[in-house]
């Protein structure tokens, strides 16, 4: 609905995806607070609150970045330390 919500930047609206460069983290805008925006990782996991003035659109290598620090994670986890 149009008026509902003040006009944002296309990185900062719900569901994008951006990088943070005050944390140099990865998220998806979940919502905004206070003048600050709400992220999540990719991933999922704990919510962190950024300044609009810190984040930018995330380029596809952030993105894959992100994915590839997951996976590793996960394997880590499952299989244990080598």
């Amino acid at each position: 609905m149009r008026g509902t919500e003040p006009d944002r930047e296309p990185a900062q609206a719900a569901g994008a995806v951006v990088r943070d460069a005050a944390s140099k983290r990865v998220g998806r805008v979940m919502g905004h607070v206070g003048g600050r925006v709400q992220l999540r990782p990719l991933n999922g996991g704990r919510e962190w609150d950024a300044f609009p003035e810190d984040l930018s659109p995330a380029a596809q290598s952030d993105v894959m970045s992100a994915a590839v620090a997951v996976a590793n994670a996960n394997a880590v986890h499952r299989w244990g330390k080598w």
